[in-house]
């Protein structure tokens, strides 16, 4: 209960929850399970738009909006992508959040947290000697 009232970075808190359930209209969630809502009328805009907004599943990071539902929070898109999805390329690959920092994040060949070694330097590298 306590996290829920003190920890925005871990999800919502109660008084957004409370803002949303007043103010609020869910529009739909993504394959992450974020949740997406506009504001029923536009009484606390200053552009006349309706206020759209992202409630995360689990940690707040803005790298976990797709790019569809990225459109249409900052509304590139009228639509939201439950009504009018966007159509997706063959070469397109599916979101993936941003992973630096975790164990899923890439890793080169040589990287010490990969746990090799670095190739030897080619022959045109001189090591820098202070004179």
């Amino acid at each position: 209960m306590l996290t829920k009232i003190f920890s925005w970075w871990n999800g919502a808190t109660l008084g957004t929850l409370f803002t949303i359930a007043k103010r609020g209209v869910f529009i739909g969630s993504d394959a992450f399970g974020n949740r997406y809502y506009e504001a029923k009328d536009t009484k606390d805009s200053y552009d006349g738009r309706k206020r759209r907004w992202v409630t995360y599943n689990g940690y707040a990071e803005a790298s976990k909006v797709p790019a569809e539902w990225h459109g249409w929070l900052r509304y590139t898109f009228d639509e939201p992508p439950t009504r009018a999805p966007l159509p997706r390329k063959a070469w397109e690959k599916d979101h993936l959040p941003n992973l630096s920092g975790t164990p899923y994040a890439w890793r080169p060949k040589g990287s010490l947290a990969n746990g090799g070694e670095r190739a030897s330097a080619a022959g045109d590298y001189e090591a820098w000697k202070p004179e």
